[in-house]
């Protein structure tokens, strides 16, 4: 089995760098690579029911095409919740409601689209821990289009950078992330985009607007991480610690004002529900 990193930001660096201990992040940061950890049987019968959940209400839907944002880490040193999105699909060949996304294969060290199920999507949290989905349905010939660039290996490969930066620019070819990837394919369903520098021009003309980081430490956790770049941020950015970047947010929102009658639903199960999870 290949190994893969789950495209989101590498938290790791960033909560050691936050608590002082930046020595620690360099031999950490190697762990994101590892296979994959056992999960114990009760924590994977509460994900496999909570996916469940989730795509009844997906089948449910009038959309056929919907993204969905997970909260596999812990982002709030960063003032987020979401860390990575990805496209789910009534009629995907791998099963209704699998999703398409980007992800790093460790192996080949370069960018790879990689189809799951929603199950696999969501699984991977801690015991016990509070597990979170956001989702925007799409519907509509919009929403359709956008899985049809999904399906269409050529036009969605056509936006998939083999640079992987989990803190990619948005408006630069130079790195990517998976949720860039995303930001991107909506730029070629609906903008007919035929590359990255087209699509992001595209983006920018249409209101996209990232998320920016406010990263404190975290610029410094380049120095520790293969994962992390500066190269592709604009000198002003960097110089106000600030990185603008595609996060799930700026993907809902952009999608919520451009595809009629979308709308977003959020999921949570496990003991912190009861709060709002910022966006």
């Amino acid at each position: 089995m290949s190994r893969r990193l789950a495209c989101a930001w590498l938290v790791a660096p960033l909560l050691m760098l936050g608590a002082g201990a930046a020595h620690a992040a360099a031999s950490a940061s190697g762990g994101f690579c590892d296979e994959a950890r056992a999960t114990d049987p009760a924590t994977l019968d509460r994900e496999l029911r909570f996916a469940a959940h989730v795509q009844d209400v997906l089948a449910a839907s009038d959309a056929d095409v919907a993204l969905v944002a997970r909260a596999g880490l812990n982002l709030g040193l960063v003032g987020q919740t979401w860390s990575h999105a990805a496209l789910a699909q009534r009629d995907a060949a791998l099963g209704p409601w699998a999703v398409r996304q980007l992800y790093y294969a460790c192996d080949a060290k370069r960018s790879r689209l990689f189809d799951q199920g929603l199950a696999g999507f969501v699984a991977g949290t801690r015991a016990g821990a509070t597990l979170r989905l956001s989702v925007v349905l799409l519907p509509g010939p919009a929403g359709r289009a956008l899985g049809e660039a999904a399906r269409d290996d050529a036009r969605a490969l056509g936006v998939l950078g083999p640079d992987y930066s989990a803190n990619a620019y948005a408006f630069s070819t130079r790195y990517e992330n998976c949720n860039q990837w995303l930001a991107e394919l909506m730029a070629v369903a609906w903008g007919g985009a035929p590359d990255r520098a087209a699509a992001q021009a595209w983006l920018a003309a249409s209101g996209y607007k990232p998320v920016p980081v406010h990263a404190g430490l975290l610029m410094f956790a380049g120095w520790f991480s293969p994962w992390l770049h500066d190269a592709d941020h604009p000198r002003a950015d960097l110089a106000a610690g600030v990185y603008r970047v595609s996060l799930p947010p700026a993907l809902e929102d952009f999608a919520l004002g451009r595809v009629p009658g979308a709308r977003r639903l959020e999921f949570c199960d496990g003991p912190d529900c009861g709060a709002a999870a910022p966006r």
